[in-house]
């Protein structure tokens, strides 16, 4: 499999950086894009910089719209924004491809494959709302981080492992990360 994950600078970088290492774990070729902010709040909050990401990805810059991620003849099995900030949520809603990033969502939508975007800010405005319903419409898949708490999580990474988790199984991809519903 090849995923892309995109990084925004919305809070939540941790969501990134661990389903990076996740899909690495689990043997799934991975392809990052991280904005300029993205890349800001992934050190400011993992104390992680891109090009040690490179040690778990491929990871692209977003200014390069020759990169295979923009061409739907590359085939990838889905892409990841985690965290979504509402400003490439709009640019993506709206069509806009001048960046790698977005590039790469307008190719997943049209080519039908798997978009996953996670948002992760609060409170939402009506501009917001719609984006999100734009995009869900185009065919991505809105997934906002708001982790679940039926598994008496102790540590942040068991919240962090319920989203990525709930990602995961979005793309079909098997993992254990977290215990489901049910099971002992």
């Amino acid at each position: 499999m090849k995923i892309i994950v995109a990084v925004t600078g919305a809070s939540g970088s941790i969501y990134a950086y661990s389903l990076i290492r996740s899909l690495h774990r689990l043997g799934i070729e991975a392809y990052v894009i991280a904005t300029a902010a993205g890349e800001n709040v992934m050190k400011y909050e993992c104390g992680v910089e891109l090009g040690e990401i490179a040690e778990y990805a491929t990871v692209l810059n977003n200014n390069d719209l020759f990169a295979p991620v923009a061409s739907g003849s590359f085939k990838t099995d889905g892409m990841v924004i985690v965290p979504c900030s509402m400003n490439t949520l709009g640019a993506i809603a709206n069509g806009m491809g001048d960046t790698l990033l977005s590039r790469a969502a307008s190719v997943v939508l049209k080519e039908k494959r798997r978009l996953i975007i996670v948002p992760r800010e609060t409170p939402l405005h009506l501009i917001h709302l719609e984006n999100m319903l734009r995009a869900a419409r185009a065919g991505a898949d809105i997934m906002p981080a708001s982790p679940g708490f039926y598994n008496h999580p102790k540590e942040i990474w068991e919240l962090v492992n319920f989203m990525n988790a709930r990602v995961l199984d979005a793309l079909g991809i098997e993992h254990e990360l977290m215990k489901r519903w049910g099971e002992a």
